[in-house]
């Protein structure tokens, strides 16, 4: 598509948008207003970028009502300028798509259920009992302990690990490095002899529609499974602990660190560099702002901040209880204020 082009009037069809221009005009790419030319599509979804619009020379833009008449090129109008851009991206700029085969230097084992419309690249490795699906991609590098499943239309890209057991759906993108049920921090202490490793025999399911950042880490549940339900986003070098379970179409950002046996609900989206403490449980609907720490579980929507520097521990709790009761405590100074002032008033009387 991105070689051919797509005509302004075909955008505005497929997109239910309003088309300021010419409907013949071909665009075949994407770029920002600053960088655009003619064959262009770019967005404005930031009132910050707004000054851009009279000079971009963009072959259209995908804005709101409220911009158009600012814009200085034909423009497609969307009640939602980025999402509308989104989809206009993903047409010009399709995944690739690789021939089906087994490169001679992939390993496989035998016992593998592979669809013959595979794709599996250069020094993939492929246990015993492995279940691949239709039009699947393996990109080089990737391995695949025994027993994995791999739903249809999902991509690994390269160097992608999968082990033992691990369950991915359809249409998922797993990114470079990322390493899927590897084993979870799960050690008893011992003492003075140190620590006793508590084998982890749960699984990883990963729903349809999910995408993993570059070299996140997804553990293996301890016991019962990890999961990660469909729609949900991860960014790149995110720690999910075992057992962790998180709800559809959450979006987390990277460096983000989930403890193990917290479930977070749906529809969330955390920032980044946010700390989760372990055995929490987060509703739906909940957004974290980025460096925020999370030590108590969170029962009702809404956004959330939060993080305070190390000290003490027991300085720390009780510093952090009497922060819990600022605002109550604040509303008594300031009506203890206002009957001190009543009784001056009284005196000067």
């Amino acid at each position: 598509m991105s070689n051919r082009g797509i005509s302004l009037g075909e955008l505005a069809v497929r997109f239910g948008c309003t088309l300021k221009g010419d409907p013949a005009l071909m665009v075949c790419r994407v770029a920002s207003l600053e960088t655009a030319s003619s064959d262009a599509v770019s967005f404005l979804a930031n009132a910050k970028y707004k000054s851009y619009l009279s000079q971009t020379r963009a072959g259209v833009v995908v804005l709101d009502a409220a911009s158009a008449d600012e814009c200085s090129v034909p423009a497609l109008i969307s009640k939602n300028p980025y999402l509308t851009y989104a989809r206009v991206a993903s047409i010009l700029h399709p995944l690739p798509r690789y021939p089906a085969g087994i490169h001679a230097t992939a390993v496989v084992d035998p016992s593998a259920m592979i669809s013959a419309d595979v794709h599996i690249g250069a020094h993939v490795v492929v246990g015993a009992g492995c279940v691949i699906g239709a039009r699947a991609a393996i990109y080089p590098g990737c391995v695949l302990g025994e027993r994995v499943t791999i739903g249809a239309d999902t991509r690994l890209m390269a160097n992608v690990t999968l082990c033992d057991d691990s369950l991915i759906g359809e249409r998922c993108i797993i990114n470079p490095n990322a390493v899927i049920g590897s084993e979870g921090f799960g050690f008893a202490p011992n003492g003075a002899l140190g620590w006793v490793k508590v084998p982890q025999v749960g699984k990883v399911r990963i729903g349809n529609d999910v995408e993993i950042g570059a070299s996140t880490t997804i553990d293996r549940g301890a016991i019962e499974d990890t999961v990660i339900e469909d729609g949900v986003k991860l960014d790149n070098q995110i720690q999910v602990a075992h057992n962790v379970h998180i709800g559809a179409h959450t979006a987390i950002a990277a460096c983000v660190g989930i403890s193990g046996s917290t479930t977070i609900g749906r529809h969330c989206m955390i920032a980044g560099q946010v700390g989760i403490a372990g055995h929490l449980t987060i509703c739906d609907n909940v957004v974290i702002t980025g460096k925020s720490l999370v030590s108590a579980s969170i029962r009702k929507p809404g956004v959330y901040s939060g993080s305070l520097h190390v000290e003490d521990a027991n300085k720390f709790r009780r510093n952090a209880a009497r922060f819990a009761k600022l605002d109550e405590l604040a509303k008594t100074v300031r009506r203890l204020s206002q009957q001190q002032g009543g009784a001056a008033d009284d005196e000067e009387r």
